[in-house]
């Protein structure tokens, strides 16, 4: 019985030991990276974007009621996630700063390339060998930060363009498929009228949440797996869709070809679409629910 209140006595004194050396011992100090953020400008303090290179011609957008277009090499619609991803220098941060008194120590005497917002202004230089860091000078400093930012400012043009075949703020209301081979015996129209589906094929039984999801997903979040530029032959006649809007307005599309890929021309962008087969198949065949 003794030697058993010997030992819970010990254990007692061992555990307060333990505890006063928890509360009494000093704090220890915890020791954070400095960072440096190369600027304090925003990604919405800018309308104007131009990515220079040394040995070709600048790409240039402009921000338009709240949306990029490129507006060289090419008239188009921008790729909004791409330019967000240039843009996105100005909040960068670097585990290192370095005063901008020695600009060929970085290869910013003659940098790689050069990313101008309004009159902002970031060189991106040569490569740190250990981190694969690259230099990137900003007003009167150097810092080193994750190459993705000029790799993705020397992404070639045509892929700065956005792969979706409609504006912002075009919103559908109808199609016209009467000119598509598989539909100009009937003259197909399929609207929505009152939130509803109307088709004008006799006989078509449209199932509404059927159709609902093949605007959604065929039409209004389509996005092509490439683009070109196009320029429309007034002597060719290609069968075609008329995409009518809520406006009253309508898109045109000339149908180039359907197999081994969809290709789809918006001539008044001057852009040619790529779309998987089964994918076009599906944009020109909705589920209108027609027994042939």
């Amino acid at each position: 019985m003794k030697k058993r209140w010997l030992i819970n006595l010990i254990l007692l004194l061992l555990v307060a030991g333990i505890a006063a050396f928890l509360y009494l011992r000093p704090e220890q100090q915890v020791q954070t990276e400095k960072t440096h953020e190369l600027s304090t400008l925003k990604l919405a303090d800018f309308t104007s974007l131009r990515v220079e290179f040394p040995t070709k011609a600048p790409v240039i957008f402009e921000k338009t009621d709240g949306y990029w277009y490129m507006q060289q090499p090419y008239k188009a619609r921008a790729d909004q996630t791409i330019v967000q991803r240039i843009l996105s220098i100005v909040a960068a941060t670097s585990k290192e700063k370095f005063p901008a008194s020695d600009l060929g120590q970085f290869g910013l005497d003659n940098p790689a390339l050069k990313v101008r917002m309004g009159d902002e202004e970031f060189l991106f230089g040569t490569y740190n060998p250990v981190s694969g860091e690259q230099y990137v000078a900003y007003k009167d400093a150097v810092y080193m930060v994750d190459p993705v930012y000029s790799e993705t400012a020397a992404t070639q043009p045509i892929e700065l363009v956005s792969k979706h075949p409609f504006q912002p703020g075009e919103k559908i209301a109808g199609f016209d498929f009467s000119r598509l081979e598989q539909w100009e015996e009937i003259r197909l129209q399929v609207d929505i009228v009152d939130g509803n589906w109307k088709i004008s094929a006799e006989g078509a039984k449209p199932e509404q949440d059927r159709m609902n999801e093949w605007l959604e997903m065929y039409w209004i979040k389509a996005a092509a797996t490439s683009v070109e530029p196009y320029a429309p032959d007034r002597r060719a006649a290609y069968p075609s869709v008329e995409v009518k809007l809520q406006d009253g307005s309508k898109v045109h599309f000339d149908k180039l070809q359907e197999s081994p890929e969809l290709l789809l021309a918006r001539p008044d962008e001057g852009m040619l679409y790529h779309f998987p087969q089964d994918v076009g198949f599906t944009m020109l065949n909705p589920p209108i629910g027609l027994k042939k």
